[in-house]
């Protein structure tokens, strides 16, 4: 059985991690495993006139100490949003680094199918520079049409429950349509009645080292 002891989940922009998989956070953390987050681009310029910008960094150390990890286990960049492809180089190295200095059994990486510009450098780039570590991608269904869904990860109802609460740090983001606790509950229920428990979330499996 896969068992990773050390883990790492790329966000292209903060509060991509928690949406896409915030209840495996949760659980993982819970059992005591290493966790690691890292995300690309606080938006500084997607925010709403009149907020600071560096709220999304803020809420970003909240949500993820919501979901167990520790200060120092959280790194932002501050990529410009929606021009990663512009920095394809400097992002792989970036991830390079992260690779030497944590070694992660299993990467949570954005889907192979996400249409957002940013989110399929860090795909792209993530798949070389952890070609030696367990790779899955996380479900962001508003940004591709199609999912394959070939791994679970089961949730209980306290891993969902700390999901919703992080994701309620995103004060800023509030407005978002999936953004709202219902959305998040009912795709958790929707993957747990595919996999047979209360809750879930799906990933798209890239590679698998056990």
């Amino acid at each position: 059985m896969f068992d990773p002891k050390t883990i790492l989940v790329l966000a292209p922009h903060t509060d991509d991690g928690e949406l896409g998989c915030g209840g495996s956070i949760a659980r993982f953390a819970a059992a005591g495993k290493n966790i690691h987050y890292a995300a690309f681009s606080i938006c500084s310029k997607s925010l709403l006139h009149g907020l600071p910008p560096d709220t999304l960094a803020h809420e970003c150390k909240k949500a993820t100490a919501v979901l167990g990890l520790p200060p120092a286990n959280v790194v932002l960049f501050d990529f410009e949003v929606r021009e990663f492809p512009a920095f394809r180089q400097e992002i792989l190295e970036e991830l390079v680094r992260l690779n030497k200095k944590i070694q992660p059994d299993l990467v949570f990486i954005p889907s192979s199918t996400d249409i957002h510009q940013d989110h399929g450098v860090i795909h792209t780039e993530a798949l070389r520079a952890f070609k030696n570590s367990t790779q899955l991608g996380y479900e962001l269904p508003w940004n591709h049409s199609q999912f394959h869904s070939t791994h679970f990860i089961s949730l209980s109802e306290t891993d969902i429950a700390k999901k919703s609460e992080a994701l309620k740090a995103y004060q800023s983001q509030a407005h978002r349509n999936y953004m709202q606790e219902d959305f998040t509950l009912s795709l958790a229920k929707v993957r747990g009645v595919q996999s047979n428990t209360e809750y879930a979330e799906a990933f798209e499996v890239y590679k698998m080292i056990s």
